[in-house]
Order: structure tokens, then C-alpha cells, then sequence
């Protein structure tokens, strides 16, 4: 089934590389015009050139999701380009490993709140009033940390939680006027920053052992679900949280 969001606009904010990536590229594919929001200027840029090489429309703004000021560029220059804004993606993340709680320095804990859970609100804020009209689709990404103790990670699990709860907010203040938000909590992905965040390769392979299904989650098994939940399809879904995570670890 082609075209699912034919004729849509959507923000994808972390989509230099990895899931938003996948996601700009499938979205596109499926008829959307992407704008991609993230702080990588090379890598960003050539995720526009890889939609723009498949024959989609594609805008790469430069974007640190904590700053009011780009993330409001970012949707001003969307609209100003394609003319509306359907679809946001809060896909823009970082982790970074961390010590116990007690040890955690204020510049981590700073940096991975303003970015995963700041980022998430501003992105939100800026997007709604060009949604309002015609109603739309918030897509947020949290984490299995999100829902679970996070000891190696510990503002990144905090963050991924509240993402979670604001997903539940905006979904209960916005679906009268027809925007839904619904939240995707991944599991294991094979991404840059997954394989980074484990320290090591054999590290990341014992935890790829040891997911029920078989195997680590890929962009796309995840830029799929966004598209879900990004089309008409879904237009009965809001509020929700959806797992993503091979059946877990066993």
C-alpha cells in the first residue's frame, strides 16, 4: 500500500542518522514532504540528498531541539517551504553512560533533559499551532529505559519517562481539536549511538543474544511503526505507548 501520507508534511527532528534517517526515507517514499531538524549538519544534509535522490521533497534545517529559537526556525521554515505541517517525529535523543545517581555531574544531567525531554516540549509548542486547523500526528520516542531502572544511564532513563508522560498530556489537551500523540518505547536498536552507549562490540552483541526474538531492532523496524502511527490508519490511536523491543530480554 502506497502513498500513506501522500500530500503530508512532516518534521523528523534527530534525522541525520539512524531511526530518523530510516524515518525521512520511508516517510517520503510514501508520499511526504520531510523536513529534517538535527544539530548534524553533514550527515543531515545528506539524508535531504537521499530523500531528494529518490525522487521525494526534502528541507534540512539545522536544529539543537533545547533552543526555542531553532526549534521555532525549524517549523517556520517547514511551512514556509511545503505551506502546512502534518506530522511531527520527536526522534532527537542523546545517552550518554553515566555513574550511580549520587555521581552524575549536573552538565550530563543538564544536557540529556534539555535535549530528550526539553526538546520534546519545545518541538511540541512550535508544531501545535500550525496543527490546530486540520488536526495532525505527534509521533514522541522514548525508551525501554524509560520504563525501567536505567543504573548506566540514569538522566536518560528520567528523560525517556517524562517523554512518556508528556505524550500523555498533549494527547488528552489536543485530541478534541484532532491532533493525536502516541509514543513509541524501543527497545535494543542498531544505531550510531546504541553501539556507542554499550561501550563495546561484544557488549553490544551479548545484549543482542539475549533479546527473545532473535536479533537487535533496526531503524526501519522502527521508522515502520512511526509511519503507523504518522498515517490515517491510526486515526483511533491516541495517548498510547507501543513496546518495540523483540519481546525483551530474556
Amino acid at each position: 500500500m502506497a502513498g500513506r501520507l501522500q500530500d503530508k508534511v512532516a518534521i523528523i527532528t534527530g534525522g541525520a542518522t539512524g531511526i530518523g534517517r530510516a524515518a525521512s526515507l520511508l516517510f517520503a517514499r510514501e508520499g511526504a514532504k520531510v523536513a529534517v531538524g538535527d544539530r548534524n549538519v553533514p550527515e543531515g544534509r545528506k539524508t535531504a540528498e537521499l530523500v531528494e535522490e529518490t525522487g521525494g521533497e526534502a528541507l534540512f534545517v539545522e536544529t539543537d531541539v533545547s533552543k526555542a529559537a531553532q526549534v521555532s526556525n525549524l517549523v517556520e521554515q517547514t511551512v514556509e517551504r511545503f505551506g502546512r505541517l502534518d506530522v511531527l517525529v520527536n526522534n532527537a535523543g542523546v545517552l550518554i553512560r553515566t555513574p550511580p545517581l549520587a555521581e552524575v555531574s549536573e552538565l550530563v544531567w543538564d544536557l540529556t533533559l534539555d535535549t530528550n525531554l526539553r526538546g520534546v516540549f519545545l518541538c511540541t509548542k512550535y508544531a501545535i499551532a500550525h496543527m490546530m486547523e486540520r488536526g495532525g500526528a505527534i509521533v514522541n520516542v522514548s525508551s525501554g529505559a524509560g520504563i525501567s531502572p536505567t543504573p548506566h544511564a540514569v538522566p536518560y532513563g528520567v528523560s525517556k519517562a517524562g517523554v512518556i508522560q508528556i505524550t500523555l498530556t498533549t494527547s488528552a489537551q489536543y485530541a478534541p481539536h484532532g491532533i493525536r500523540c502516541n509514543v513509541i518505547v524501543p527497545g535494543s536498536v542498531d544505531t550510531p549511538q546504541a553501539r556507542g552507549s554499550t561501550g563495546s562490540t561484544e557488549e553490544f552483541e551479548r545484549i543482542t543474544s539475549q533479546i527473545a526474538i532473535g536479533r537487535v531492532g533496526t531503524p526501519r523496524d522502527i521508522a515502520n511503526l512511526m509511519l503507523f502511527l504518522a498515517s490515517e490508519e491510526s486515526s483511533y490511536i491516541t495517548g498510547s505507548a507501543f513496546r518495540i523491543d523483540g519481546g525483551g530480554r530474556l
